[in-house]
């Protein structure tokens, strides 16, 4: 689908899969019947989501021509994949093993171009795309200055490859890198600082305008062009960010936003009924790291929920923020509320930059991966629905004639 000068779809990592077979599968019956509820007459996107092992099964002739096959015949096209999750991502343990390999190993760079040939083959005539990728590794795992220096290099490296693969085909794809919670770009702040302190040094452009033979000038203009970021709206509301000033410093940057992820996860007062009632998300899939802001200000990271549930500290703190995706058009979850007063923002910026022909991002996609794991009174209606009525529930904040918001205010707790 198409509005506010964008493309918009949902993410299919929500379904389960990992073989090509159940990839496809899923797009047969699941992208399918969401497109029969809000699309049926129109053309339909697909925020693909390929395991390692499905990219490289359908990196197979037959295979690819046999998808696109089905694409044109049930009016679907692919503008967008998730390059997140390289391995299995459902019904058994991910936590921070989501982020393996991530940009210090040549796994993830393989895994990263056979996406990149498959996209290029995937788009519509003239069309662009992007990949959304792990924002260099889990914070942990990334130890000293060389190590970062390696992710970037890893990450240049992929930028040329883009260069050359727009050159071959005629078909720009975008590598977007997406903060999160715990990894080494987790905060807009560290994110700007990456891409100006490691991307786009004077060293490492000159580095890559060698190798491409290219000027410094032309080198950075290539990465700038190939390299950006993913913005979910969840991550960075978990962060405490006001979304005016995320969108505002990345634009001052030069830094584009290739795909913006709709999200949003939960928020809450740390009272005991709330950390009850939290419990049930207290989960063994997915890693759901928590962001505690004191009555000072000050901000408490845990990595995941159990140790936030553990700490003193955080138990006195005026509100939690924890990464587990949650149905957008629900604001109140029993004792929770969510983040989605930061994405309702984002949605306006991108309704009013739309209306002046410069969209922030030409690429939506809803994310909510977490089905299979939230409570049981969140799932009741089943996952096309629930799907369907995201959807919805984001276009009608994107109309033309939808009424403006103010600038996000989080409700205080």
């Amino acid at each position: 689908m198409q509005i506010a000068d964008a493309h918009l779809t949902y993410c299919t990592n929500i379904h389960p899969g990992e073989s090509w077979e159940q990839v496809r599968e899923n797009v047969r019956s699941h992208v399918l019947a969401v497109k029969a509820r809000v699309a049926p007459e129109r053309p339909f996107g697909v925020g693909l989501r390929l395991s390692a092992r499905a990219a490289q099964a359908l990196r197979e002739p037959a295979r690819l021509a046999e998808f696109q096959r089905l694409l044109a015949e049930h009016q679907l096209y692919v503008f967008t994949i998730n390059g997140f999750p390289y391995g299995p991502f459902h019904a058994e343990p991910v936590k921070a093993s989501v982020y393996r390999p991530d940009w210090r190993e040549a796994e993830r760079g393989r895994y990263t171009s056979d996406l990149s040939y498959l996209l290029a083959q995937l788009l519509p005539e003239g069309g662009s795309g992007s990949i959304s990728t792990v924002p260099g590794g889990f914070k942990a795992d990334v130890a000293g200055p060389e190590q970062v220096a390696s992710i970037a290099e890893q990450l240049l490296q992929q930028a040329l490859e883009l260069h050359r693969l727009e050159q071959q085909t005629g078909r720009l794809v975008t590598l977007a890198l997406e903060p999160e919670p715990c990894c080494l770009l987790e905060t807009t702040a560290e994110t700007i600082a990456f891409f100006e302190q490691e991307l786009c040094s004077a060293r490492a452009l000159a580095g890559l305008a060698a190798r491409a033979q290219l000027s410094p000038g032309a080198a950075e203009r290539l990465v700038r062009r190939h390299l950006g970021v993913c913005l979910d709206t969840c991550h960075a509301a978990i962060e405490f960010e006001s979304a005016d000033e995320t969108l505002d410093q990345l634009s001052s940057a030069g830094i584009a936003i290739h795909k913006i992820q709709l999200s949003t996860g939960l928020r809450l007062p740390p009272s005991a009924d709330g950390l009850q009632a939290l419990s049930a998300y207290d989960e063994p899939v997915y890693l759901h790291q928590v962001v505690a802001q004191t009555r000072g200000g000050q901000l408490l990271r845990y990595a995941d929920l159990p140790q936030a549930l553990a700490d003193r500290e955080a138990r006195l703190a005026e509100e939690w923020r924890v990464h587990f995706h949650v149905p957008l058009y629900r604001a109140e979850l029993g004792h929770f509320g969510n983040t989605q007063a930061f994405l309702a923002r984002v949605l306006e910026r991108q309704r009013q930059a739309a209306l002046a022909g410069r969209p922030l991002s030409r690429q939506l996609e809803v994310e909510t991966y977490t089905w299979d794991v939230l409570p049981a009174e969140q799932r009741q209606g089943g996952v096309v629905a629930s799907i369907a009525r995201e959807l919805g529930w984001v276009q009608a904040r994107l109309l033309p004639t939808a009424p403006a918001s103010s600038p996000e205010r989080q409700p205080q707790s």
